[in-house]
């Protein structure tokens, strides 16, 4: 089954999701994204030559897509068989995929990303204790520790020496994954972060490991071929903060200093991972703020509406936000995964797969 796209007035005047846009150095045809998706089909950590049709089915000339998930070293892996790029194996299995993308005229980045506590990563084993999934045994996963001072610097470089092998792989750039409760994300958000040392307690002070990430990251890739992801709003993982609204505008405000390529932010409606819901807040602090450019996602359609704080609560067409500078870009996860052909589908006014 599949919803219709009402039509009405020119293609230009409803459809600036489908009209060019610069990123930089990068030439867009058009503003629809693939969001990273974790597909677990990585087996041994490393990318699957049936990778190649699944992104190439989803690439058009001058489109932009994010790659899954992919870990920079080997604690940082959170989930089976997500992919990595910290061996030359994870480098070469990359490649036909990042080629294949290229092939048809797209622009390819890699997330790169390290799980912290969602790690299932022990250097003792076994792992002791066992906990009940519906009635069967499972392994426990370990107690998480914090890291200490002087392993922040190694997981800093897992970052960089990640983002020269996405290079070397072929990749147009690198999404450094700051969202979703992971490594980057425990550390900024306040519920969970309780350190006492220059990495803890005040917003600057959470707010450092985020910005030595994007560096190293900037100095060996240049920063023009570097994105953030960021989801200040969200829970996942256990990881709320308590002032979302000021961490989300001193992230945007605070990465202009580092001149990279662009920020995508998930929505504030996506509190929790899969269900959207009706919240004040609005990422256009945010947006005002950063200068580079500015991405959006979470639970987008064609024609579902973006939030957008004025005095009040105003609902815009997707297509409204990005003429009323709420994004440049806007990425789409679900639909474009039912939908491999998804902005061909928006040009058409096309029946979207559930």
């Amino acid at each position: 089954m599949g919803e219709t796209n009402q039509k009405s007035g020119s293609p230009q005047q409803q459809q600036p999701l489908l009209t060019p846009y610069k990123m930089g150095n990068f030439s867009l045809s058009h503003r629809v994204v693939l969001a990273p998706l974790t597909r677990m089909r990585s087996y041994g950590h490393i990318a699957q030559p049936h990778a190649v049709l699944f992104y190439s089915q989803r690439t058009s000339p001058g489109g932009l897509l994010i790659s899954e998930a992919t870990g920079v070293s080997d604690t940082s892996i959170g989930y089976p068989n997500v992919p990595g790029i910290w061996t030359k194996e994870q480098i070469e299995g990359w490649k036909p995929i990042v080629n294949a993308v290229h092939e048809k005229g797209g622009i390819f980045f890699c997330q790169i990303w390290h799980s912290g506590r969602v790690s299932d990563y022990c250097e003792d084993k076994p792992v002791g204790g066992e906990f009940q999934i519906d009635g069967t045994k499972a392994p426990a996963y370990p107690a998480p520790r914090r890291l200490a001072t002087e392993e922040i610097k190694q997981v800093v470089n897992d970052f960089a020496v990640a983002a020269r092998n996405a290079m070397e792989a072929g990749f147009d750039g690198v999404e450094i994954h700051g969202a979703n409760g992971y490594i980057i994300d425990q550390f900024l958000k306040d519920q969970v972060n309780d350190r006492t040392d220059h990495y803890g307690g005040t917003m600057e002070n959470r707010c450092r490991f985020a910005f030595e990430v994007v560096e190293a990251v900037a100095k060996e890739i240049g920063a023009d071929r570097v994105g953030l992801r960021l989801s200040p709003f969200a829970d996942y993982n256990d990881c709320p903060d308590s002032n979302p609204e000021a961490l989300g505008l001193y992230m945007a405000q605070e990465l202009n200093k580092y001149g990279i390529l662009y920020c995508h932010v998930i929505e504030p409606r996506m509190i929790t991972q899969f269900e959207a819901h009706d919240t004040h807040n609005s990422v256009l602090p945010m947006r005002k703020a950063f200068k580079g450019t500015f991405m959006v996602a979470g639970g987008y359609t064609q024609r579902d509406g973006n939030e957008v704080v004025g005095n009040g609560v105003h609902e815009y067409t997707v297509n409204e936000v990005v003429a009323n500078g709420g994004a440049y870009l806007v990425a789409f996860g679900r639909w474009f995964l039912a939908n491999p052909d998804l902005p061909r589908r928006f040009e058409l006014y096309a029946k979207i797969n559930k």
